[in-house]
């Protein structure tokens, strides 16, 4: 090793003196001589010392075409995708460097958007600190591992993850590849009496035909939907008009719809969540004591968050329990009602999706932006008098 990087560096210093030489051509026609000189005097160390220099690296397998080593990486690569078990690549941090299209299709990633993030991001809130501690031991060298975790997207089902340390080509550092094998299914669940055909379908699931337009023209339906509804609201009613446009969003659009009235006091006038869920306990929760929703109140900015790190991000419901870990948030919109660019916050729409639905788009963050400005129009729109309704 110590002879190939001296070999490296005798080959960068011979390249910046053949630079040098060849700005040397302007220099007067006396002083060529010297400067004919030191270019003869540069091959001779070429021939002299990097070329025996070179055949001793070759001899000794430090340099060479290189050719198989390729060959023999492309093949693994192949094998590593093709694997029938989703499978992951990640670092001592948890960070994915690699995954193959079984894992992509199990975790519900798109191609190419695991890469760079913790694979604790598709985890549950319980479930990560245990994963990066035991990922962590393995890095170290303290043998592999395995734990039973649960995915954001469905949560009902144990997944095995078998860790091992691996150490890739000639880098440094030693990697962690896990192993991702669903689990059964606690029996008597709801979730036990899906088939198994739902089971293999989450390990391939190919995006339909026209899927891009299907989700455009639903879309359009959901603005249409929206605009008749705030069209057809009691004018000057601010309540009425958030319940009408929360009652359009869930549960086509969100798992959960929470409205918050105001910028500088706030108060929660809707939510509407799932089936069972602690709806009433979400309600009773002082939306000052929301991060999120107080940044958009005061920034004015909507925030599209997936696979949400921070579990405190929107507080604590009555119960003391961090709502999104409660209501198991895979992605959330919380988005300013603001008719105009330069006018006043009217309040705050946040939007939760959980489960194994899949996660909010820029395409329908943008589409509820837009939604966000006709509530808000409507929310100030005019009475039959001509006042404009305030809190």
């Amino acid at each position: 090793m110590a002879q190939t990087e001296e070999f490296g560096e005798e080959i960068a210093d011979f390249v910046r003196r053949v630079t040098e030489l060849k700005s040397a051509r302007s220099v007067p026609t006396n002083d060529l001589g010297t400067v004919l000189d030191a270019a003869i005097f540069e091959l001779d160390h070429v021939a002299a010392q990097l070329r025996p220099l070179y055949e001793r690296l070759v001899a000794e397998g430090h340099l060479g075409s290189g050719a198989p080593d390729r060959d023999e990486q492309r093949l693994l690569r192949a094998l590593f995708q093709r694997l029938p078990l989703p499978v992951a690549l990640v670092d001592r941090e948890s960070v994915v460097r690699r995954m193959n299209f079984a894992a992509t299709g199990f975790t519900g990633a798109r191609a190419g958007y695991a890469t760079g993030r913790p694979l604790t991001g598709f985890l549950l809130h319980a479930d990560r600190v245990a994963f990066r501690s035991q990922t962590a031991a393995v890095a170290r060298g303290e043998g592999d591992r395995s734990l039973t975790v649960h995915l954001q997207r469905d949560p009902h089902l144990p997944v095995h993850a078998t860790l091992t340390a691996l150490r890739p080509g000639a880098e440094p550092r030693t990697a962690v590849l896990v192993v991702l094998q669903p689990g059964t299914r606690p029996a008597g669940s709801h979730a036990s009496r899906v088939s198994r055909v739902s089971h293999q379908e989450a390990f391939h699931s190919p995006a339909p035909d026209l899927g891009e337009a299907t989700r455009h023209a639903a879309r359009i339906d959901l603005a249409d939907a929206m605009t008749t509804a705030l069209l057809t609201a009691p004018a000057g009613d601010r309540a009425a008009v958030l319940a009408r446009a929360a009652g359009v969003l869930h549960p086509r659009f969100a798992d959960w719809v929470i409205a918050d009235e105001g910028a500088a006091r706030q108060r929660r006038t809707t939510v509407l969540g799932p089936k069972d869920a602690p709806v009433g306990d979400v309600l009773a929760q002082t939306p000052a004591a929301c991060p999120l929703v107080v940044e958009a109140a005061r920034g004015g900015a909507p925030v599209l968050q997936v696979r949400p790190e921070d579990p405190e991000s929107f507080g604590r419901d009555t119960s003391g329990a961090p709502v999104l870990v409660r209501a198991q948030v895979t992605s959330l919109l919380c988005v300013p009602l603001r008719g105009r660019s330069d006018g006043p916050v009217e309040g705050v729409l946040t939007l939760f999706r959980s489960g194994a639905r899949l996660a909010f788009s820029m395409a329908e963050a943008q589409t509820a932006d837009v939604m966000s400005r006709h509530i808000a129009l409507a929310m100030t729109r005019h009475t039959s008098r001509g006042t404009t309704a305030r809190p």
